[in-house]
């Protein structure tokens, strides 16, 4: 098989940039190593950046978003049990919206359907080769057959625990890491959000956040220890305490309910350079990965796929590779920005293990400044809106 660009990964980066190459009449093949069903069970990110939101109305693949989508003008942050209001929309002029990742996912396989664009499921054993020449190529395996798929560019979307980065040599690949000592436990459920906005909450006990997906599916979190198994935290465990650490109103009006999906999520900080070697290109997750605090997971691996895919359509469409050759640095220059972002608001929402009275109380006077700061409101809206491509 021949085709321009081979995209390893079926995630929602993947489909993004597979479709929006698709409609400037740039060839794909998607590579994914699970079936369809699995991709669209997992459940993640629901809260979508500015730029995400108009890459996907790009895409073509905007349309439910828009009408089944909440947009959000600001964010509730609270500590000591009381709560202050930030106002994106007032301080920056924009918003974000919250759509789920599986529906914004199911959106990206239903635009690719409809174009026949080609997504292979089952591809196990995927391997890159000749990566350093004109002429790359990519091996896989389905049904006990090897196929090739002979190409331009390989772009790996797979993930951090995916193949495309371990192509980089182990003297060229440098790899940046901060592991905190603590997770976050995730309960889903079918009941109404407890506010119209998220709510991030900093307490003695630790963590809390209170986020949606739509009108009658909340997402709700509490920072745990790290490795604190989810078998111990009963349903009434877990509503208790995050009664305990959120605003005293926000829990007076908590619906609490079965919960359909339970999890534990570790947090890291982790920057992988370059992000580009030979014809090899990494984005999202292959590349970097940053605490959900402030949700820049996917929206870091949206940014990726507009610097690649306006790159790609440069170097197809006006024969000028001059963006291929900046994707790296440009992108890293926004990823290291993100990730700092996601690091001070982690270090700033969280209890540490060991944390001296000293650092108590910074943190504490650090969240009054917010308070009462508008330029450091400023600050934290336009991180969280998404700094400009």
């Amino acid at each position: 098989m021949r085709t321009q660009v081979c995209i390893i990964g079926g995630g929602p980066s993947g489909l993004l940039l597979s479709q929006l190459l698709h409609r400037k009449g740039i060839d794909t093949v998607v590579l994914e190593r699970r079936t369809r069903d699995y991709v669209l069970g997992r459940i993640r990110a629901g809260v979508l950046e500015f730029g995400m939101v108009e890459l996907l109305r790009e895409a073509g693949a905007g349309a439910r978003m828009d009408a089944e989508g909440f947009v959000h003008d600001g964010t509730y942050v609270a500590h000591q049990n009381r709560g202050f209001r930030i106002d994106f929309k007032e301080l920056t002029g924009k918003q974000v919206m919250v759509y789920g990742q599986t529906e914004l996912t199911a959106d990206l396989y239903a635009a690719r359907d409809a174009m026949g664009g080609v997504v292979i499921h089952e591809a196990i054993g995927v391997a890159p080769r000749d990566l350093e020449s004109d002429a790359p190529y990519v091996i896989y395996h389905k049904d006990n057959t090897e196929h090739r798929i002979d190409c331009d560019y390989v772009i790996g979307c797979d993930g951090f625990h995916g193949v495309s980065r371990n192509c980089i040599p182990s003297d060229v690949l440098r790899e940046f890491e901060r592991i905190y000592p603590f997770g976050w436990l995730g309960v889903l459920s079918q009941t109404p959000p407890v506010s119209r906005e998220l709510i991030y909450a900093n307490h003695p006990r630790g963590f809390a956040l209170c986020s949606m997906r739509n009108e009658n599916l909340s997402r709700y979190y509490v920072q745990v220890p790290l490795g604190d198994p989810v078998g111990r935290w009963s349903d009434q465990a877990f509503w208790d305490e995050l009664r305990r650490r959120i605003p005293a109103d926000a829990a007076e009006r908590l619906v609490t309910g079965a919960s359909v999906e339970k999890s534990v999520t570790p947090l890291r900080s982790y920057v992988a350079e370059p992000m580009r070697w030979g014809r090899l290109f990494l984005c999202g997750d292959a590349a970097h990965i940053v605490p959900p605090t402030g949700a820049k997971g996917l929206n870091l691996a949206a940014s990726d796929v507009h610097y690649l895919y306006h790159a790609l359509c440069r170097t197809y469409l006006d024969k000028d590779a001059q963006g291929l050759e900046q994707y790296s640095e440009q992108a890293l220059a926004r990823v290291w920005k993100a990730t700092r972002f996601s690091w001070w608001f982690t270090t700033t929402m969280h209890r540490f293990p060991e944390q001296t009275d000293f650092e108590q109380r910074m943190q504490e006077t650090e969240l009054a400044f917010l308070e009462s700061s508008r330029a450091a409101q400023t600050a934290l809206a336009e991180n969280y809106v998404g700094l400009p491509y």
